[in-house]
């Protein structure tokens, strides 16, 4: 039975699972949920999901929410499928991917979702931008990014040098940047601006960005 996403083409959370499932070569659909139409929060969604978000998966009647959660259920039903390494098994690897995905959660998210936020989502809503909100936001982010650019002088990726989950958790809040006039954050840190571009380009992100909209 084909994997079915339930979520919203363009959110980020959605792509995260859409990404994972393509880097792993699992064959999925998406059953679209009409945010705006406030299809999230009717009472069959919430049954299912009780906080009423994006998105969650039916893998052959097994539900799952939250999209780290997703992912990492994902990555270890498929351990030999697609790009290996996504989760490594070894302790002490594992740990340093553990440390990575930290990382991301505390120390790269909650800034760019911020910054996201008060540029993207609020003019969607037609409500006003606190452009001194953004600019707390970018100044803490630039902060988290010139520790990234010492971490990612020593190594290829966030973990090691084999790219991880923590790394591809980036890509949906880090493009929403990039694409929203914040590219520096990224090009102008030479270690960040490599690694940067390395996850963008990878065919797999772009085939969900082409696919989607």
């Amino acid at each position: 039975m084909t994997l079915t996403i339930h979520g919203a083409p363009y959110s980020t959370c959605t792509r995260l699972v859409a990404l994972i499932c393509k880097e792993k070569q699992i064959p999925f659909n998406i059953q679209a949920v009409d945010l705006r139409k406030g299809e999230h929060k009717a009472p069959g969604f919430v049954a299912i999901q009780p906080f009423g978000q994006i998105p969650y998966i039916d893998d052959d009647g097994f539900i799952l929410y939250e999209s780290r959660a997703i992912a990492r259920y994902l990555i270890r039903k498929y351990p030999n499928q697609g790009t290996p390494g996504l989760i490594p098994t070894d302790r002490k690897e594992e740990a340093l991917f553990e440390q990575a995905a930290s990382i991301e959660s505390f120390n790269f998210n909650p800034f760019a979702a911020g910054i996201a936020y008060e540029k993207i989502f609020k003019v969607h809503r037609g409500l006003q931008t606190d452009e001194k909100v953004v600019q707390e936001r970018v100044a803490m982010l630039s902060a988290k990014l010139d520790a990234y650019d010492v971490i990612l002088g020593k190594q290829k990726y966030l973990a090691g040098n084999t790219v991880t989950l923590a790394d591809l958790q980036h890509l949906p809040y880090g493009t929403l940047l990039a694409n929203s006039g914040f590219s520096e954050l990224f090009s102008s840190r030479p270690n960040v601006a490599r690694w940067w571009s390395d996850l963008t380009n990878r065919p797999t992100w772009k085939d969900v960005l082409e696919n989607l909209k």
